[in-house]
């Protein structure tokens, strides 16, 4: 049962989102997959399982987190203006990869 609520919001989201992206407010399309819901799953069960502390420096590893994702909009915006739509898309995903490994390496180097 469990399974089946979780794909009937996922399927909301999706239409939510196709709703948004052709309303006069398009770029809402944009915040909605932001919503912090794996965040919320992560952070009750670093939260429930784990230390306070445990949980916040999870959260502060959430702060940097955003770095690659402003990594995968920035490559995005840049890359829309010289290659078609997918290839910009897996070019974006590459980066955000790329800036994802980066952080963790980065965060195992000084916090590991």
């Amino acid at each position: 049962m469990g399974l089946l609520i979780k794909a009937l919001i996922g399927a909301f989201v999706v239409v939510l989102i196709a709703v948004l992206s052709k309303s006069r407010h398009y770029y809402i399309a944009g915040l909605v997959p932001l919503f912090p819901t794996f965040a919320l799953i992560a952070h009750y069960i670093v939260g429930s399982e784990r230390s306070i502390e445990a949980l916040r420096t999870t959260i502060i590893f959430s702060l940097w987190a955003v770095i690659p994702y402003l990594v995968y909009l920035i490559s995005l915006y840049v890359m829309i203006n010289y290659v078609k739509l997918f290839t910009a898309l897996a070019t974006a995903v590459i980066c955000w990869i790329i800036g994802a490994w980066l952080l963790i390496q980065l965060w195992n180097k000084y916090h590991g």
